[in-house]
């Protein structure tokens, strides 16, 4: 998917683009994120562009979900406090108090129990039982060298618009959605879904592009410094990204090719 994020990461206002960015001359442009909206298909939707620096800690967070279903059919999880005398060869006192004929029918098998296991191959194989969608970690800066609306300000409310629902119904009863729909005013859909969930966004960030993602949390430290007349100068903002869907190894392949073609 060709996109198009501009060269401009110095420009401290909205550029033909729509870019909304800070000053970062002397930043490599590729530790400039850039955050766009898209479709569930990742396709890029409108113009504008949020620019934000990403600090050290930014991470990827794959989880590969593996289980051993077999682990509990072995004998040592029906009766594990006997099967573990057995193979320890601490029931070998108990046997010896026994009658002759007891210790003869079953001491050698207990002799032949030490040292032994339960545990195969089958009870210790591990099959892939899926993955939840992939985690995306970042802390976003953003700084002010001329102008805290656009550099600082602008960047926050565009990320937090993307971020939030956008349309919460102010009635949301089953009553009420039945009566709009009894009257024509609203179809079926509209009725039971009354609100519009938030947008979709990609980040190109190091030559890849990461999307479609959903914006899952946004921490605003409202102790970050202020200018004269109160706006953020500077906004160290945590975030976490999730990706829509978990991903296969042509989704790994093809968030390269979109961030090479960008």
């Amino acid at each position: 998917m060709p996109i198009d994020t501009g060269t401009g990461t110095g420009a401290a206002s909205l550029n033909p683009l729509n870019e909304i960015t800070s000053m970062w001359d002397g930043l490599n442009p590729h530790l400039v994120a850039s955050i766009f909206e898209v479709d569930h298909t990742c396709k890029r939707i409108g113009d504008v562009v949020v620019k934000a620096a990403m600090a050290d800690e930014t991470t990827l967070d794959f989880v590969f979900n593996w289980q051993s279903p077999f682990e509990q059919s072995g004998p040592d999880s029906k009766a594990p406090a006997l099967m573990a005398m057995l193979q320890s060869g601490a029931l070998q006192p108990i046997v010896d108090r026994a009658p002759k004929s007891i210790q003869n029918a079953v001491g050698g098998g207990l002799d032949a129990a030490k040292g032994r296991t339960g545990i195969t191959k089958l009870n210790s194989t591990q099959i892939f039982s899926g993955m939840p969608p992939v985690k995306f970690t970042a802390t976003l800066l953003l700084r002010a060298w001329r102008d805290p609306d656009v550099e600082v300000e602008r960047p926050l409310d565009q990320l937090m618009q993307w971020g939030l629902p956008q349309k919460l119904a102010p009635e949301g009863t089953m009553v009420t959605a039945a009566i709009d729909f009894a009257k024509g005013d609203k179809t079926l859909v509209q009725a039971a879904l009354p609100s519009i969930a938030p947008t979709l966004i990609a980040i190109t960030y190091k030559r890849r592009t990461y999307g479609p993602l959903v914006l899952e949390s946004v921490g605003v430290p409202l102790g970050s410094p202020i200018d004269a007349l109160g706006r953020f100068v500077q906004l160290s903002l945590p975030v976490a990204f999730s990706t829509l869907t978990a991903m296969d190894r042509f989704d790994w392949m093809a968030l390269k090719n979109r961030g090479t073609s960008a």
